[in-house]
């Protein structure tokens, strides 16, 4: 049976700067607006890679993937325009912007997926990313260009769909901060508690976010890992840094 759509991941990395009002997340997510109008938006994910002295970053050296499903005949080079577009309008002065796009078939993957693996644990080069994305687009925009590596890693790490947490999937920054798992199911995201003595949370059980439902992407799903929290309650695991507007 011949598909109907098909997958593409667009990483953005290193397009703030240390003083910038928004960092690389917001940008990824600002993506969203421009897509062509066939195109739907499956998730937004952030990265972490490693933080070592030897790397120049912002703050927390993250790169973001936004997750695209188009029609299978789709031409690509419409999303690869409207992103470089994207990226040099949104990238402030003294950032280093890189951008990858790969769709689901690109024969990269694979060497991006190792890639972006050996980003979270090893200082990695331009050249090393430039050699996993040989068949993918890979551009930088400005500065030393030095995001192509991280935007790179986003996709790699990303495709893997073992890695990340969503910063964008099905409306999550509108829900509340109490929400009942049948409501997260609705939205396609998968409730998993963690508990040494685990028992399935209920589609009545509860959920506190603590105002940030951030699923994490596992086995290619968006998962929600949560604690008990009482008699038909549960917590969200993880929560919101201190305030800074850069963060997403």
């Amino acid at each position: 049976m011949k598909k109907d759509k098909m997958r593409v991941y667009i990483g953005f990395d290193d397009t703030d700067a240390v003083n910038s009002d928004y960092g690389t997340g917001k940008v990824a997510r600002r993506f969203i607006k421009l897509l062509p109008a066939d195109c739907k938006v499956w998730g937004v994910v952030r990265q972490q890679l490693l933080v070592d002295p030897a790397i120049p970053y912002t703050s927390h050296n993250s790169s973001a993937c936004v997750v695209v499903d188009c029609p299978d005949e789709f031409s690509i080079d419409a999303l690869k325009r409207a992103a470089i577009a994207h990226i040099e309008a949104m990238s402030v002065p003294g950032s280093d912007p890189g951008l990858c796009l790969a769709d689901e078939g690109n024969h990269s993957l694979p060497g991006l997926i190792s890639f972006g693996m050996l980003c979270t644990s090893k200082v990695v080069s331009q050249k090393e990313a430039i050699e996993a994305a040989s068949h993918a687009h890979l551009s930088g925009h400005g500065g030393t260009n030095d995001g192509t590596i991280g935007a790179a890693a986003a996709v790699g790490l990303t495709a893997s769909g073992w890695s990340g947490r969503f910063i964008e999937y099905s409306g999550l920054r509108d829900s509340p901060e109490n929400v009942a798992v049948a409501v997260l199911q609705q939205h396609n995201i998968r409730v998993i508690s963690l508990d040494r003595d685990a028992c399935c949370p209920r589609p009545e059980d509860v959920v506190n976010t603590k105002g940030w439902l951030r699923p994490r992407l596992w086995g290619n799903e968006a998962v929600l890992p949560v604690k008990p929290a009482g008699a038909g309650l549960w917590e969200s695991l993880g929560e919101k840094r201190n305030p800074d507007k850069k963060k997403t």
